[in-house]
């Protein structure tokens, strides 16, 4: 049988490219939303709270080790002709199997081990995985492609979020959560097997620091700075200003508020998949970070439950837009030949405001004299908004010939 030539290979699917993306996901919607500071509690119940917080910055610091350096071997098996699915292969084994040590776990150190595995096994994959749209898909579907990778990312964290809330059998969920990582890997990677590569303009042995790839950057840590500061204290927000009873009620409206989010940031992705093709990338993410605005001041403004919740779904369909149109940009900005290392470096922008959030928030709180609990969570939405806008407008400091249709 004689192999496909590349005018006979079909075209890539942007649904079946996405769906380890869904897998991956579901994994983080889980773990971050709710398991790490499950397990963290019952494991470390004296101080869960610092444990959970010191965890989480280990996590994220060897996930932004292992993007690096791992994208640096990804782009070098991308020059010699390499589909990067030996990377996601790993990243999916692995990360099953660190999976399963999380949720088997049975003291804090044993946690903490694999919760460090989970992270470095995943991010094998995740930095060479990021390239796979231009790695596969024509410059024209970008957008399109993108908006697949968005929506799928909410609706996993949506199913990992549920899956943790509702799924009392730790084995159960740690080997649901494990083979749904596995399936997805596999249609993915049977998928792409069956595609040319696209060619790889200005092939590179490092991505170049230009002042674009600079710009993009900081625009997107600023946002994803407003973003964790509000998803860190969200849980607050409920306690004190909705007037949650009990610590579980806080809890549960929480985790349907964020549910709630992912599942409207999927509307959000799909609206926004062709005009992030047609039109400015710039207008399009300036759009969503408008909806993500909005909502913030929803939140500060309203003190009922009907409040939170529409705020909640504007904030969700802006974030779905933002993230679409931040795909497409960094696909357009980032240097082809050297992908995988450059979403390593543009991954720390989502990895570093896991710590800059808190921090900036903790700073904010340090200066509120105001002794009233329900003042709290506005001071952290309002220094969200702030955040989110400076990162939008930084946005347009790109040049319109490198974000235009």
């Amino acid at each position: 049988m004689s192999a496909l030539t590349s005018e006979s290979r079909p075209e890539a699917s942007p649904l079946r490219l996405a769906l380890f993306w869904l897998g991956i996901q579901a994994v983080w919607g889980a773990l971050l939303g709710v398991s790490l500071q499950a397990r963290t509690s019952e494991l470390s119940p004296s101080n869960a709270q610092i444990a959970t917080n010191q965890l989480a910055m280990a996590g994220a610091f060897v996930a932004a080790i292992v993007q690096i350096l791992v994208g640096i071997l990804a782009d070098a098996r991308r020059r010699s002709g390499s589909r990067r699915i030996e990377f996601y292969a790993f990243g999916a084994i692995a990360g099953a199997i660190a999976l399963l040590l999380f949720y088997e776990a049975h003291s804090f150190t044993g946690l903490t081990v694999a919760f460090v595995l989970l992270q470095a096994s995943l991010n094998v994959a995740i930095g060479p995985y990021q390239a796979i749209i231009p790695d596969f898909v024509r410059p024209t579907r970008i957008g399109v492609a993108s908006s697949w990778m968005a929506a799928l990312q909410s609706a996993g964290n949506a199913i990992g979020a549920l899956a943790a809330s509702f799924v009392t059998n730790l084995s159960v969920l740690g080997a649901a959560l494990s083979a749904l990582l596995l399936t997805t890997f596999a249609a993915t990677a049977t998928h792409t097997r069956r595609l040319a590569l696209q060619t790889a303009a200005g092939i590179a042995v490092r991505p170049r620091i230009t002042r674009p790839f600079v710009d993009l950057f900081i625009s997107r840590a600023l946002v994803y700075i407003g973003f964790y500061t509000l998803l860190f204290n969200l849980f607050f927000y409920v306690q004190h200003v909705l007037g949650a009873s009990t610590i579980a009620g806080a809890s549960k409206l929480t985790g349907i508020l964020i549910v709630c989010f992912t599942i409207v940031g999927a509307a959000g992705a799909a609206i926004a998949g062709r005009p992030s093709d047609r039109a400015d990338k710039r207008l399009v993410a300036t759009l969503g970070g408008a909806g993500f605005i909005v909502a913030l001041l929803l939140f500060i403004a309203w003190n009922a439950l009907a409040g939170g919740i529409a705020a909640t779904i504007v904030a969700g369909i802006g974030w779905g837009v933002f993230l679409v149109a931040d795909w497409a940009i960094a696909c357009r900005v980032l240097p082809a030949g050297a992908m995988a290392s450059a979403m390593g470096v543009w991954n720390l922008a989502i990895v570093m405001p896991q710590v800059i959030a808190p921090a900036l928030t903790t700073w904010a709180l340090a200066h509120v004299t105001a002794a009233e609990p329900t003042v709290g969570p506005k001071v952290a939405f309002a220094l969200a908004l702030g955040e989110t806008l400076v990162g939008i407008a930084w946005l347009w400091r790109l040049p319109r010939n490198l974000v235009g249709a």
